[in-house]
């Protein structure tokens, strides 16, 4: 395992977000944006909504309709502003206007799950967190890093093989590896430098 972590570490030295962001504020809204839809379609639609509303004083003065306008193009447009407009409402009367900085009270806004408080408590807050979202379950199930049937099997068993100062690097590897590698349909494994330690790569084989 820790061959295929020092590879992703040399394949991908510059690993980072995608996501488009200044506060962490604005990074929570990118990433409830972001379930289902592409970072470069949420960083077009945040270049414009963020113009005007980027904290949650200016995000609640939207009603629900004139937030889906910005976002619709994002797709799940309806819950994605119901959970932008509940969390921002929850932000200003539970936590002083101010994101939270832990995972357990990320996880208490409205419409933020265990995969959306990761990816902020990691990147905005410099937590220990592996976030898991398709491209991380997928490259950690067919490499056989860490196996498992749901998102949160396979953190439970990326956390066991990835040092913990490790967790947050490591989420970035493997979606680099899995958006530029290790596709969902047409993997490209005889290019791919992980194939000599890859379950997938000797199952095909």
């Amino acid at each position: 395992m820790n061959e295929i972590l020092s590879e992703l570490a040399r394949l991908y030295p510059d690993a980072r977000p995608a996501l488009n962001f200044s506060t962490p504020y604005e990074l929570l809204v990118a990433v409830i944006l972001s379930a289902q839809c592409t970072d470069e379609r949420v960083n077009l639609v945040t270049r414009e909504l963020f113009r005007a509303h980027n904290t949650p004083e200016t995000m609640v003065e939207l009603s629900q309709e004139e937030l889906e306008r910005y976002i619709y193009s994002c797709g799940f447009y309806r819950n994605k502003a119901a959970h932008i407009l509940s969390a921002s409402r929850d932000i200003l009367e539970k936590f002083g206007g101010q994101v939270p900085a832990t995972l357990e009270e990320l996880r208490t806004l409205a419409g933020v799950g265990r995969k959306t408080a990761n990816v902020v408590y990691s990147v905005a807050f410099g937590g220990a967190a592996i976030a898991v979202d398709t491209h991380v379950f997928r490259v950690a199930n067919r490499t056989g890093l860490a196996v498992g049937s749901t998102p949160e099997k396979v953190e439970e068993g990326l956390m066991q093989v990835i040092p913990k100062e490790e967790w947050a690097r490591a989420h970035h590897y493997l979606i680099f590896h899995g958006r530029q590698v290790c596709h969902s349909q047409r993997p490209d494994c005889s290019h791919c430098t992980l194939n000599v330690w890859c379950e997938f790569y000797k199952s095909k084989k």
